[in-house]
């Protein structure tokens, strides 16, 4: 039986969690791509707020495409989640507990995702249609100016992810 999970998440449902599990996650998911990863990364360094809080939440390496009449979102799957690991480390250890994407991360993210415990899941790429389906609602929070790379909040419901790597993986 695979769980189903809700952000925000706690450590102990954070903690609770192991490599190659399957999970349903609901709850808000934050999209965030490379252009806004490195905004972000500003911010912080400037000792300003993010646009959105870290602690306990979900980003989802993703640039949803616009959406067809009578849809919520375009469709939305996972980016290459390598292009964001200039910039995990720090938003992780700024209270950034979950991302979604696809691919390997570098040394740095796997340390950084332990020490702060938090988790990397992957999506199904190839699927973002499907994935659409998941999105019950959509709406642009910060950086419009990036069109489909900006943060955007959905609402998901029961978005298939798989563990690739746990707080306490060594």
């Amino acid at each position: 039986m695979m769980r189903e999970i809700r952000t925000p998440l706690d450590d102990n449902t954070i903690l609770s969690l192991r490599k190659g599990e399957m999970i349903f996650l609901s709850g808000n998911v934050y999209t965030a791509r490379d252009a806004a990863h490195k905004i972000l990364a500003a911010l912080i360094k400037e000792g300003l707020p993010p646009p959105f809080p870290f602690e306990g939440q979900a980003v989802f390496y993703a640039g949803p495409c616009p959406a067809p009449p009578g849809k919520v979102i375009g469709s939305v799957g996972p980016t290459t989640s390598g292009r964001m690991d200039a910039y995990s480390p720090l938003l992780i250890e700024h209270g950034l507990k979950v991302m979604i994407g696809k691919g390997d991360r570098n040394e740095a993210v796997k340390r950084a995702v332990k020490r702060f415990r938090g988790l990397y899941l992957t999506a199904i790429g190839g699927a973002a249609a499907l994935t659409a389906q998941c999105v019950k609602d959509a709406r642009t929070i910060a950086f419009e100016e990036l069109g489909t790379e900006a943060v955007r909040l959905l609402t998901m419901e029961k978005l298939p992810l798989y563990v690739a790597i746990d707080a306490t993986e060594d």
